[in-house]
């Protein structure tokens, strides 16, 4: 099973060396690259000013933020939710550096780096001297942003894992299969065991006696000493075996 969370902060400003602070982290969780519906989303007391340029981006104001959880407070919480997932994150560098100040101001350990995939990293590699912003390449994957009229760290989770889904082959059509998949990932989360199902009855033969024919002619031809010979027709042993 592969758990992955798509992750995504907001902060006060563009540098936590300087005392910049989170004010939103948000979470999508995936289990084989298929969204289980599990998120994590919590706004941030930050206890530093929001920077006019970064209010601008995001809309979270100090006033909106004040009666909000501190850090401390969540941080058990959120260790819990990224427990032992891959974290999709786009600027890796940027979030894992804030993630991991935060951390170091409570006394847990950072964020493994081995733990991390930065899809910025994956788009530059796939689009070289492109533009790889997460706007830019919604655009270029035709991916709906519309309601992307402000940055939020939830719905910008919930918009990268698609974008990320594009970046590691694109999306297949499902055949119907996409809640059957949903299913499979909360059970293998609670520990449950999938085991395959035999087949009631063995599916008839698509073979024309024109081509048993041709293959019996052919394994005559090899000799006595052949490999074939000491088989039985494929489809007749696959019988067999199911009414056995």
């Amino acid at each position: 099973m592969l758990r992955e969370i798509v992750l995504d902060t907001e902060t006060t400003g563009l540098d936590h060396a300087t005392g910049d602070r989170i004010v939103e982290i948000g979470g999508v969780e995936l289990i084989n690259h298929l969204p289980t519906g599990r998120n994590f989303h919590v706004y941030i007391n930050p206890q530093y000013p929001v920077a006019p340029a970064a209010f601008a981006v995001h809309g979270l104001s100090d006033e909106f933020l004040a009666d909000k959880p501190l850090f401390a407070a969540i941080a058990a919480e959120f260790l819990e939710f990224i427990a032992g997932a891959r974290l999709v994150i786009h600027n890796a560098s940027f979030d894992i550096g804030f993630l991991d100040a935060e951390l170091r101001r409570l006394a847990y350990p950072p964020i493994p780096p081995a733990s991390v995939i930065d899809t910025l990293t994956m788009a530059r590699r796939k689009h070289p001297g492109a533009q790889n912003n997460l706007d830019a390449l919604c655009a270029r994957y035709g991916i709906d942003n519309s309601r992307r009229t402000k940055h939020g760290a939830l719905l910008d989770a919930e918009i990268l894992a698609d974008v990320y889904l594009e970046l590691i082959g694109g999306r297949q059509a499902d055949l119907g299969l996409a809640v059957v998949g949903l299913g499979r990932a909360a059970n293998l989360r609670n520990g449950e065991i999938e085991r395959a199902t035999p087949r009631p009855a063995p599916l008839p033969s698509r073979l024309t006696e024109a081509e048993r024919d041709a293959h019996r002619a052919f394994v005559a031809g090899l000799g006595a000493a052949a490999l074939w010979n000491r088989y039985g027709e494929p489809e007749t042993e696959a019988v067999a075996q199911a009414s056995a």
